[in-house]
Parts: C-alpha cells; sequence; structure tokens
C-alpha cells in the first residue's frame, strides 16, 4: 500500500505521472514529495509507487 496525501491506496507499480493523470492533477501545477524528498517533474514519469511509500501532493492555486 501507497499512502498519498494520508490515504492508503493499492498503487503498487503505477509511475508518479500516471497515477497524477488518472486523478485529474495537473502536472504544471502540483508539487511532490516521496519518502521526505521532493521529486522533480522531469522524474514524474520514471517514479514508480512502491509499497510503504509516502507521497505527498500539493497544488498550486492562482487567486487574488
Amino acid at each position: 500500500m501507497i499512502k498519498i496525501n494520508g490515504e492508503q491506496k493499492d498503487l503498487q507499480g503505477v509511475t508518479l505521472e500516471d497515477y497524477l493523470e488518472r486523478s485529474g492533477y495537473d502536472r504544471k501545477r502540483v508539487a511532490v514529495e516521496r519518502n521526505g524528498e521532493i521529486v522533480s517533474k522531469a522524474k514524474y514519469s520514471e517514479t514508480i509507487l512502491k509499497d510503504g511509500d509516502v507521497v505527498e501532493i500539493v497544488s498550486f492555486v492562482g487567486g487574488g
């Protein structure tokens, strides 16, 4: 199981990019931390989620 934003999910073997796309995130407007380290956008497609990973995804929202 993988913990994403505090929620347990069965996503082992899925790339971070695939998860973000499936979940409707705009990869240009998010920052992702995996196991305490920031994941660069260039590495989203090669970052494979593994059992025990802890992922935090922060979306940036514009406004005034």
